[in-house]
């Protein structure tokens, strides 16, 4: 007989295995995709944030782990650049399950912050520069010489790096936020949040993660533009730092627009569902 413990147990493992595969399916679906390793995908470590944020950063990092060699097999390729034990064993750790299994303390922030967007919006920045660092010191040591220049590896690996794990930890943050405000995964099993009063609030924030999502695409498409070179079509990385000083002041002018409109109308929205409130 099935005591309640084991078939709890039972119940989360499959929701856990069911995240982990529907997170494998979202990597699969990327908005950009570098040609040496990486990409931009549509919030795929969102399903392991829920899981830590659910169930504990345990099951968070187990799952990581599971998902990090997951995601090793459907990128095996990778692995034909090098010819030694020793570096095949980095990039499947750091490239890989290391890299994934830190996305497993997505939940930290449960207990100590009590709005549940905020909560699964940090847990999403954390795990997104510690997966960030995993691929710094990959880049910067085991891909030194192959699709990172020798000279200055530590600063092409960051620069390379910051390309993809930016606009993917953002794509993630914006994601986590959203969800947390229209479900509550607190419960044993998850509600949808009903929320009392005009949409208003509601259509301005989506608003205002349109106007951050347009700024990401925008910074994207802007990276790119200086890292393909014109007349072979290569991929070249030294293109960031021959880019004249416009490029970054048009790249820092625009992000902050879109980051300070966008608060600006999330402030606003959270004053009129206030004053909605006290009106009603």
């Amino acid at each position: 007989m099935i005591t309640q413990r084991k078939q709890s147990k039972i119940y989360v493992l499959a929701e856990c295995a069911i995240l982990v595969a529907l997170g494998t399916v979202l990597s699969l679906l990327k908005l950009v995709d570098l040609p040496y390793g990486g990409s931009v995908t549509v919030a795929s470590m969102l399903p392991l944030l829920i899981i830590s944020y659910r169930h504990g950063m345990v099951w968070g990092l187990g799952c990581g782990l599971v998902y990090g060699a997951i995601q090793q097999l459907l990128g095996l390729n990778t692995l034909n650049y090098f010819s030694t034990f020793g570096s095949i064993l980095a990039v499947i750790l750091l490239d890989y399950v290391v890299a994934f299994a830190v996305v497993g303390l997505g939940g930290m922030f449960r207990k100590a912050v009590r709005n549940e967007s905020v909560a699964l919006a940090g847990g999403a920045l954390v795990t997104g520069l510690l997966r960030y660092l995993c691929h710094v010191i990959s880049g910067a040591t085991v891909w030194a010489g192959i699709s990172i220049p020798t000279k200055a590896a530590i600063g092409y690996s960051l620069i390379y790096n910051a390309t993809y794990m930016i606009p993917e930890t953002l794509v993630l943050m914006l994601v986590a936020f959203y969800l947390g405000q229209c479900v509550d995964l607190t419960q044993p099993i998850p509600r949808r949040i009903v929320r009392t009063g005009s949409a208003i609030g509601s259509v301005l924030r989506l608003g205002a993660l349109g106007v951050l999502f347009a700024g990401l695409i925008f910074d994207i498409a802007k990276v790119f533009s200086v890292l393909q070179d014109p007349e072979s079509g290569e991929f070249n990385i030294t293109g960031l730092t021959e880019a004249g000083s416009k490029f970054y002041i048009t790249l820092i002018v625009v992000s902050a627009v879109c980051i300070v409109f966008s608060l600006v109308v999330t402030i606003l929205s959270r004053k009129i569902e206030r004053t909605e409130k006290t009106d009603a």
